[in-house]
């Protein structure tokens, strides 16, 4: 069976790029690997109905986090079986956005912190709706100024890419980051490592990380 990574961060954080990194490294070792993002915008009808509302064309969805939630969680859930025989089928699978970003963002907009209500009811949730819990999460931990630049930079250079309105909301995105960094601290949901995404990554220790069982 084989492991469920998840890199998780705000948005500009560098996911792609560590994704991408460790995907290489890690077939460079021989280890088969298969990758996954959500939300799966152009895959699944949750999903795209959590970009109409990111992108104001849903308000009244948009503007309540736990239907916003939901619908995150349904496109994880469709995506369950997929996931699972991944594992079954390769050594890591590496996940793009998780489980965590839904407790990370929904309690940031509730003004809650990682111990209250709000992400406990994600974990729930998840374990109900049959969502696999990951076996390690790394978190890219970077200042929002770095974040939010670097999310311009990639809005600029793909026209249809314009930020949404998590995005463009720097005041969101810190608290969401620290409310990540609370997550990290508690273990919620697996074990952590915390990067430091403003930094050279060494990737090759992380692949020797998460590839521990």
């Amino acid at each position: 069976m084989g492991r469920l990574i998840v890199v998780e961060g705000i948005d500009g954080a560098g996911k792609r790029t560590l994704t991408d990194g460790l995907t290489a490294e890690l077939a460079g070792r021989g280890r088969r690997v298969a990758r996954f993002a959500f939300p799966r915008y152009d895959v699944d009808e949750h999903a795209h109905l959590v970009r109409e509302g990111l992108y104001g064309r849903l308000t009244a969805v948009q503007r309540s986090v736990p239907a916003m939630t939901l619908l995150y969680a349904l496109d994880r859930r469709a995506a369950a079986p997929e996931l699972e025989k991944a594992l079954t089928e390769h050594d890591v699978v590496l996940v793009d956005r998780f489980t965590a970003s839904s407790a990370a963002y929904g309690a940031a907009r509730l003004h809650e912190d990682a111990d209250g209500e709000f992400a406990a009811w994600v974990g729930e949730l998840e374990d109900e709706l049959g969502v696999p819990r990951p076996d390690h999460q790394l978190l890219l931990a970077v200042p929002g100024s770095v974040a939010g630049a670097r999310a311009e930079a990639r809005a600029a250079a793909d026209p249809g890419r314009a930020r949404d309105t998590y995005e463009a909301d720097d005041g969101l995105q810190a608290r969401a980051g620290q409310v990540y960094r609370g997550l990290a601290a508690a273990g919620w949901r697996s074990p952590w490592t915390v990067v430091d995404g403003a930094a050279n990554l060494d990737i090759e220790a992380l692949a020797n990380r998460i590839g521990e069982p």
